[in-house]
């Protein structure tokens, strides 16, 4: 029975009324067959085929336009498939045809809420529930607004009402335990799932929530043998079948997963989630060859698939030369996107696109393209430095030889000159962060999302010129291992990272911690669809935390009441901006939180800055005390409130939670 059955069950004398209308056999053998088809897709709905059953629906509504109930579940056909906008224009046509059925009412509701028109979902439901205050689809509809929202401790509560209800439905339950274990409920979670498994025992949907609820709770033994038993009832359950072969791969069975990554393929050519985790053991197993070979061929399938282009790409920095040709082909592909970027005067995306590109290949002719791009962008002394680099790699021509003596001479007067240091030498990142996935976390479609992701945002803060990632390993197998190798390491803070997704949507969630403690610093989050929702949302978490930590530097020099200061423009710092000198040595990391702390008397005096340059910047020192203690080497200090919130304005939801309570409503 499918979610929205009641929907069907329209006008019992339709066909009388067409016969005695009609006027001819021609319109009856049209109603008799539009009859046939629809019993087929209601069939074929059973077997949970939607594809076939949208097919069969169709036919129905070829035959006869006007077959309400067919409308219906045509509409329910492409709400299980996830073509919500055909879904929402064929649930409205049936609306027409049961202007006063409700069911069709909530149906249009959760199709608003699943393409995030939620006010539009929230009027449809308030309108329900004014005429029917306990009507079970609707309070089912209010929840996963709710969960759209971000709020999925109301959606609890609406649940629990629900199950006060309704104790033995098993779709109630099985949605209760899944909210439950997002947020973190793994006793409640694990209570509702079994009560559902007792009530309804021998149901293959329910043994698969189980699984995944045991595996979320990182109780891998438990959630293969609810697998294998979604299996036995259902041989051949494609979601069992995925879930059983990332399980096995999260338990480090890399052999096994492989070989059900196969079947699976065997069974689907096109199956790039069974390619992906194929690859990902590969590299497990250190077969990395074979496994950059397998990841390519799962991109060729699917070139807009980020966490496969990710993980191969990675791959090729972790394993191959500098002159691999490996390495050419990939970044060929950046360097190819950030042109288009670069046509389409989308400057920040095409950096983005010549920075990935050169850590694949750093010795690409495309640099040149980069350093013009830096220029555009107003750091002429960047655009100097990458110039410099093709000189010495010897891959400079006339133009390229012409440009750097007239950079050079135009540079002349700047601050790096005047005070003879060398910014390249001068740079130096103040904040060292290290970034781990913990337990090996999965996300719905992609094993190990989270070191995916760990790896790619480490990568981006390569590019961040006041954080410096540390070079260990990305995957720890517990929290208090993340928190050792990072206090080992010397980090200040250390992240990590987590990730959801959905088909079309991702959210990561980074929580930073104090390296030195192991207390809670900040949450940051992320969410974003559509294309490039990896990079997107990578790039939002790095934001956020460069925007958090507090501005941090260094006094490197100083001339009578003049000071230079290692950071400038490429740094925001800005005219007439008045920072702390701080003694060496003396500020400290806060025990929780983000922010240093210093004594006040270990705050010599301050700096008002005059003169920014793109590298380096300069002021007016002015001491605290009677005595000048203000010296080379003194950190330069800018203590400011950060907000809390981080991503404002982007609804938070849980897009994992979502697909799997879509996926349950076939209840």
């Amino acid at each position: 029975m499918t979610r929205y059955a009641p929907i069907l069950r329209f006008f019992p004398g339709l066909l009388l009324v067409t016969i005695l209308f009609s006027g001819g056999g021609f319109v009856l053998h049209a109603q008799s067959g539009a009859a046939f088809y629809y019993e087929q897709g209601r069939s074929y709905m059973t077997g949970e085929d939607w594809y076939s059953a949208a097919e069969s629906f169709l036919e129905c509504l070829r035959l006869n336009p006007a077959h309400a109930e067919g409308t219906a579940a045509l509409a329910e056909c492409y709400y299980e498939l996830g073509e919500f906008d055909e879904a929402l224009s064929w649930v409205r046509k049936a609306r027409t045809l049961a202007r006063l059925n409700l069911d069709l009412a909530n149906l249009e509701a959760v199709i608003l809420v699943a393409l995030g028109r939620l006010d539009g979902a929230s009027a449809l439901i308030a309108e329900v529930l004014a005429r029917e205050p306990y009507n079970k689809e609707a309070l089912f509809a209010q929840a996963e607004l709710d969960i759209a929202r971000g709020r999925a401790g109301d959606a609890v509560t609406r649940y629990r009402e629900v199950v006060r209800r309704y104790p033995d439905d098993r779709r109630v339950l099985v949605s209760l335990a899944l909210v439950l274990g997002s947020l973190g409920d793994t006793p409640g979670a694990l209570s509702y799932i079994e009560r559902a498994l007792e009530t309804h025992p021998g149901d293959y949907r329910i043994y698969y929530y189980a699984a995944y609820l045991n595996a979320k709770a990182e109780r891998f033994p438990q959630a293969i043998r609810y697998v294998e038993q979604s299996l036995f009832y259902k041989n051949g359950y494609g979601p069992a079948r995925s879930l059983l072969a990332s399980l096995r791969y999260r338990s480090g069975q890399y052999e096994e997963a492989a070989r059900l990554a196969d079947e699976a393929i065997a069974l689907n050519r096109n199956d790039t989630s069974a390619w992906y985790l194929k690859g990902m053991s590969y590299i497990r197993l250190r077969r990395n060859s074979e496994a950059i070979s397998i990841l390519a061929t799962a991109s060729a399938i699917d070139p807009g698939d980020e966490f496969i282009r990710t993980a191969l790409e990675e791959t090729l920095i972790n394993s191959t030369g500098l002159e691999d040709p490996g390495r050419i082909r990939w970044a060929a592909w950046h360097f190819a996107r950030a042109r288009d970027f670069r046509s389409r005067n989308l400057a920040g995306e095409a950096l983005f696109e010549y920075r990935r590109g050169l850590r694949l290949y750093p010795y690409a002719r495309d640099r040149r393209e980069y350093a013009e791009l830096l220029r555009l962008l107003g750091y002429p002394a960047r655009h100097l430095e990458e110039l410099r680099f093709l000189q010495d790699r010897g891959m400079a021509d006339p133009t390229v030889n012409d440009a750097v003596e007239t950079y050079d001479a135009l540079l002349s007067d700047t601050l790096f000159k005047r005070w003879s240091v060398d910014p390249v030498e001068l740079s130096r990142r103040h904040w060292k962060v290290a970034v781990f996935s913990v337990n090996s976390q999965s996300a719905f479609f992609h094993a190990d999302a989270g070191a995916i992701a760990s790896a790619y945002i480490k990568d981006l803060l390569v590019h961040d010129r006041n954080i410096q990632p540390m070079d260990l390993e990305l995957r720890q197998a517990s929290f208090s291992q993340a928190f050792r190798a990072a206090r080992e390491g010397g980090a200040d803070y250390f992240l990590v990272i987590t990730a959801g997704e959905s088909e079309r949507d991702l959210s990561l969630r980074g929580e930073l911690f104090v390296g030195r403690t192991g207390s809670p610093a900040r949450t940051f989050s992320a969410f974003r669809t559509g294309a490039d929702r990896l990079r997107n949302s990578s790039r939002g978490i790095v934001e956020q935390m460069g925007a958090s930590l507090p501005f941090r530097g260094e006094l490197v020099q100083r001339q009578a009441a003049q000071g230079l200061l290692d950071k400038g423009k490429a740094d925001g710092v800005t005219e007439n901006a008045v920072y702390d000198i701080v003694k060496k040595g003396r500020p400290f990391i806060l025990n929780e939180g983000i922010g240093l702390y210093y004594a006040e008397e270990d705050a010599v005096g301050t700096l008002l800055i005059n003169r920014v340059d793109e590298e380096v910047s300069s002021g007016t020192i002015s001491r605290k005390g009677f005595f000048d203690r203000v010296a080379p080497g003194d950190e330069i200090i800018q203590q400011t409130k950060k907000p809390e919130t981080a991503d404002s304005g982007v609804p938070m939801a849980d897009p994992e939670l979502r697909t799997l309570l879509r996926t349950a409503s076939s209840f």
